[in-house]
Order: C-alpha cells, then sequence, then structure tokens
C-alpha cells in the first residue's frame, strides 16, 4: 500500500482508512496549498505476517530541523493572557485530534492530518535564539508563553531536550515564563521552575481534556494520562509552583458533562486557576474532526456536530475575536455560566500569567565589562 496522486493510477482500488494505534487523526489529506488530492491504494503487495494476518503499520516519528531565525513569535490577540510565545517544536506527537495548529503544517508543504504527528520539526538553537533577542536593546519584558501552540513537553523532549535549555535562559536572564502542556514531563525541569517561581517568574497551565482514560486515549493518544497530569499537577504545587487546570477543549455530548468533574480534580490536586476553551475547529481540523468522530464514536458524531453548530452560529467554527474561544448561543452561555460557578465554588481564582518583569536582567556576556553596582 503507498500513497499516489489521484490522477495517475484511477484503475486502483482506493482503501478506507482507519484508524492507527497511538495515532490521533485517520486520514492524511494534502493541506490546503496543495493541488493534488493524496489517496491510500493497494498495490497488491501486502504486508501480512507468519500467521497470514495483514500487520498495522502506523507512520514513524520523523523528526527534523526547523531553521527558525528568531525565538519569540508576538501577537496582538485579546483572547488570549499573553502577548509573547516561543515554541520549541512544529508539529506534535502527541496527536490531539482537536489540536487547533494542525493547519499551520500545510504552510510547510505537509499534512495537518498524521503528517502533523509524524513529521516534528525541532528548533535546536531555540536557547540561542532566545537568548539574542532578549539581549536586543529594544526588548521590553513581558511573560513568556512556552507551548502556545505545540508541546514544548511532548515525547521527543524527553531526548532533544529543547525546552530545558530555553528555561535555563530564562532563569539566568529573571525572564518571566509561564508553560502550558499535557504532559507529566514537565516535573523534569522541577529543579528550574521550583526556584523561578519562588520569585514570582513561573507559572504552569495543565490540559485536562477528559478524566475518561479510554477516551483520553483516542482523543490524544500519546499524551499522559489524566491521572498523570493530575499528579504532575500535585508535584509541581508541592515544589511551589502555581498551576491553572485548563479544561480544554470542552466538546458538546462528548466531554462538556465533565466540566466540573476535571475542575474539582484540579483543585483537589492543588491548582490556583482555572480555564477552558470551547472545542475550535479552524481549516482542515473540521474534516478531520469529523473522521474521528464517525469511527470513533459513530452513534453521537451527528449529535456532536450539531451541538457544535448551535454553538458556533451554525457553523463549525467561529473566527471573531471575543467568541472564537467560548461561542455563543445558549449551549455557549450555559457552559460559561457552569465554569464561573465552578470556579467560584473552588477558588479557582489565581490569574495564570501574574508574574513579575521587574527583575529581568540579561547576565554579563564574556569580555563584558563589570558592572560598578
Amino acid at each position: 500500500m503507498f500513497m499516489i496522486n489521484h490522477c495517475i493510477l484511477p484503475a486502483m482500488d482506493e482503501i478506507r482508512r482507519t484508524a492507527l494505534k497511538g495515532r490521533g487523526a485517520i486520514s492524511n489529506e494534502s493541506s490546503r496549498f496543495e493541488r493534488e488530492r493524496r489517496v491510500l491504494v493497494d498495490d497488491g503487495w501486502d504486508a501480512r505476517g507468519e500467521d497470514g494476518r495483514e500487520e498495522e503499520r502506523g507512520p514513524a516519528t520523523v523528526v527534523g530541523d526547523d531553521s527558525a531565525r528568531t525565538a519569540i513569535t508576538r501577537n496582538a490577540s485579546p483572547d488570549v493572557p499573553f502577548d509573547q510565545s516561543l515554541n520549541p517544536y512544529k508539529g506534535c506527537e502527541h496527536a490531539c485530534i482537536y489540536c487547533f495548529a494542525r493547519p499551520t503544517h500545510a504552510y510547510l508543504g505537509l499534512s495537518p492530518g498524521l503528517d502533523f504527528e509524524t513529521r516534528i520539526f525541532r528548533k535546536k538553537n531555540a536557547a540561542e535564539l532566545l537568548e539574542r533577542d532578549l539581549r536586543a536593546k529594544n526588548y521590553v519584558c513581558q511573560p513568556l508563553a512556552i507551548g502556545a501552540n505545540t508541546d514544548p513537553y511532548q515525547p521527543v523532549e524527553r531526548t532533544e531536550r529543547i525546552t530545558r535549555s530555553v528555561l535555563e535562559v530564562c532563569r539566568d536572564f529573571n525572564q518571566p515564563v509561564g508553560i502550558i502542556t499535557k504532559s507529566a514531563l514537565v516535573t523534569r525541569d522541577l529543579d528550574i521552575l521550583g526556584p523561578m517561581s519562588e520569585r514570582g517568574l513561573a507559572a504552569v497551565a495543565i490540559s485536562v481534556t477528559t478524566l475518561d482514560r479510554e477516551l483520553a486515549r483516542r482523543m490524544e493518544p500519546r499524551a499522559s494520562t489524566p491521572a498523570r497530569r493530575l499528579e504532575a499537577v500535585r508535584e509541581l504545587t508541592a515544589a511551589g509552583v502555581p498551576v491553572s487546570v485548563l479544561a480544554s477543549p470542552m466538546i458538546p455530548a462528548l466531554n462538556d458533562h465533565e466540566l466540573e468533574a476535571v475542575l474539582e480534580a484540579g483543585a483537589a490536586a492543588g491548582a490556583v486557576g482555572g480555564s477552558y476553551i470551547m472545542l475550535r475547529l479552524p481549516l482542515e481540523i473540521k474534516d478531520l474532526f469529523e473522521e474521528w468522530l464517525r469511527e470513533h464514536v459513530p452513534d453521537r458524531a451527528d449529535r456532536v456536530l450539531s451541538l457544535i453548530r448551535q454553538a458556533r452560529a451554525g457553523g463549525l467554527y467561529q473566527s471573531e475575536f471575543g467568541t472564537r474561544m467560548t461561542g455563543t448561543g445558549p449551549i455557549a452561555e450555559l457552559l460559561s455560566r457552569r465554569f464561573k460557578l465552578a470556579c467560584r465554588r473552588l477558588n479557582l481564582t489565581g490569574r495564570r500569567w501574574d508574574l513579575d518583569c521587574t527583575q529581568f536582567r540579561p547576565p554579563p556576556k564574556a569580555g563584558d565589562q563589570l558592572s560598578l553596582l
């Protein structure tokens, strides 16, 4: 079986794709910028094991290098609580089917489907670039979000350690940093995050989409289990790191009934703040998510899509500031009300990015004249 341009060999039979173990997306359609359409066909060389059964062969993860020229990305969105961010990786092996970052792989000429979760690009010189950015004469210190697009603690970080090298730069510059992740690997860096938190320079937000391990395994197959994420909240809290729990995304008729339970579990583990986002389905994610629904929860697929449309003004997505994160209409309003009441009851009122920027100081470089202060 292999991929071909649909126009070359029309006589071959197209194979229906099915879910692959450890992967979120089912298909690997071409990006919106490409002219061809990818299809999976049977070339007659079927892959069978010694027992005669067809072997399940999912695509392996391939890691390449990203040629970034700067570390910090800036935004002016009123919907997010930070103005600058850093992403050590493009693509994410966690394979969350709902990930709003999937369409960015199209800019690389790759598919937002399986390519996004199997073709990972690392920013090997992220720490070096960050140091250069922080030393710039026109740099004005403000909190730096790490992982705003793709997870900084996805599996490849265990060996690449790029996120850790970035944190070491933040520590040396007293640069306040907020981390967004759904991986328990964040606790590896407690030796950096703990001391920074004591000085008001670090905070972490842990995403807990569901407490149902089976649903999590299908929806975000290579992320830490919900129980392990909550344990990470406990470990971070014990080390003095302020943690928020993100009940995101909330998906009507799939996990939205867990909103209060997720917030309660986070509060019990020590979280001081909470947040949520209504499911977002921009660009290619709409088709990827519907395909996933019909494969994994076919009895609820139409119901879920209908409720999403009711919360998105009749469509599957709203791109306008102010509504793209929360939706509109009675369903969205009820979810917002439930969230506010739960946070008030659980005292999840801490601000996610309430960090101290006054301590920022670039350390002297080798050869610099020493200060008399």
